[in-house]
């Protein structure tokens, strides 16, 4: 045993000393682990953003689910029940059988007086009107009995292009002038309509626009409460005199000739209006 231990001890003194850590191998002689042996790192799911203050004061959380998948009716948390809080509130209510039937009954009924392609003109297609002397007739004409719903005392005859002036006078003039006073305007009083005639009945004169169904005459305006505004006992009085000047103001334009008590002593109780047109543009007087 001592002569092979001295044996081994001279071998190494014959070798040398070990090498040197620098000496060792540049790369590591370790086995290079496969890709499919290396765990990957789950990624964790970005957390539910916190709901507003406004959504959690009219949003009820769901009850828990034992499996979503089996519930396709369950409701998302986060999202708003209709016919809750202030929505429910906005929602408008529903219209009942009753009303969508007395709508339509009236929409039948305004589309079947409708003249002129206009529903705010209620009354009767007549058609041609032959006139008993030559200038006179109407091609087209239709009888009017309401204009935006305001009745006339007695049935018109004119034309188309005179009764939507009619109308346009009657929204954007008599309305507004009388405005609430007396609950609005529920009537007017018709003092002339179609007439084959001369001007004022002078012999010998001018065919009048009356004679070809281009001219309205106005007397009076009757108010829902059953008051009467007449052009010849309130022209110039204190409750009335401003409106019936504003109202035959704005007749000016929707109608060529605005004839009213202060043009000349036969407009001392109507209104005048014509579509005749002018190169100067209207006549009011």
């Amino acid at each position: 045993m001592i002569r092979a231990a001295l044996a081994s001890l001279a071998i190494l003194m014959a070798v040398g000393p070990a090498p040197a850590l620098a000496d060792a191998p540049k790369t590591s002689l370790r086995p290079i682990a496969r890709i499919g042996d290396i765990p990957v790192p789950r990624a964790e799911p970005a957390p539910a953003p916190a709901p507003t203050p406004a959504e959690t004061a009219v949003v009820a959380e769901p009850e828990a689910q034992p499996n979503a998948q089996q519930q396709p009716d369950a409701i998302r948390p986060g999202a708003r029940k209709v016919g809750q809080g202030l929505f429910k509130s906005l929602r408008p209510q529903r219209r009942t059988e009753r009303s969508k039937k007395q709508a339509r009954t009236v929409i039948r009924q305004r589309q079947k007086g409708a003249v002129c392609g206009d529903v705010a003109l209620q009354g009767d297609v007549i058609g041609r009107v032959p006139g008993r002397i030559k200038g006179c007739g109407i091609e087209n004409a239709i009888k009017l009995r309401s204009v935006s719903g305001i009745a006339l005392s007695q049935p018109a005859l004119m034309d188309c292009t005179t009764a939507k002036s009619f109308k346009t006078w009657v929204d954007r003039g008599l309305k507004p002038a009388i405005g609430s006073r007396g609950g609005g305007v529920a009537g007017l009083g018709i003092a002339a309509h179609y007439a084959c005639r001369t001007r004022n009945n002078k012999p010998g004169a001018k065919l009048s626009e009356h004679s070809t169904g281009r001219a309205i005459d106005i007397s009076s305006i009757l108010l829902r409460d059953g008051t009467q505004i007449t052009l010849l006992k309130h022209w110039n009085s204190k409750a009335y005199g401003k409106p019936l000047r504003q109202m035959h103001g704005a007749a000016c334009g929707p109608f060529g000739t605005v004839l009213g008590p202060n043009a000349d002593r036969y407009h001392l109780d109507h209104f005048h209006f014509d579509t005749a047109r002018y190169r100067s543009g209207s006549y009011c007087r």
